[in-house]
């Protein structure tokens, strides 16, 4: 029976190993733009998931004011890292793929919840600036 978990290790080996895609990513605004749609679409047609889910649209945000350069004040690392989660949340096969139950999203949320972790502080800042520049949440 195949394992239906991921840990903390391989979550955090999966947030990784976009990081390249997600750099050549933001090189291409309208590239980016389409993900961004599709990874909306994605998030629609699921139940929520904890918490760790509903940082996904304020990743989304994040990532299009920096694209837009409305909000820059950010590590470029931070968007790579931010970037990476959003690409491993839309990808269809990933460690447990969204088609298992419930499970198929537990890993995506382990890996928003890693990257969370590495880029809390830049992500409360940015919510930070957009509440202070009355910027509604661009999802």
């Amino acid at each position: 029976m195949k394992k239906e978990n991921i840990t903390k290790k391989q979550a955090k080996e999966e947030l990784e190993k976009g990081y390249s895609k997600a750099e050549k990513m933001l090189d291409d605004k309208e590239k980016t733009e389409i993900f961004l749609q599709k990874l909306e679409k994605k998030l629609k047609t699921i139940p929520k998931l904890g918490k760790a889910l509903s940082m996904v649209p304020i990743f989304i945000s994040l990532v299009r004011s920096y694209i837009k350069k409305e909000y820059t004040e950010v590590p470029l690392g931070t968007i790579i890292a931010v970037l990476s989660a959003l690409i491993y949340v839309l990808a269809p096969v990933d460690a447990i793929p969204d088609v298992i139950p419930a499970a198929g999203l537990i890993d995506d949320a382990l890996v928003i919840t890693t990257c969370l972790k590495l880029v809390k502080s830049d992500i409360d800042e940015y919510i930070i600036w957009r509440e202070e520049n009355d910027k509604v949440l661009d999802v």
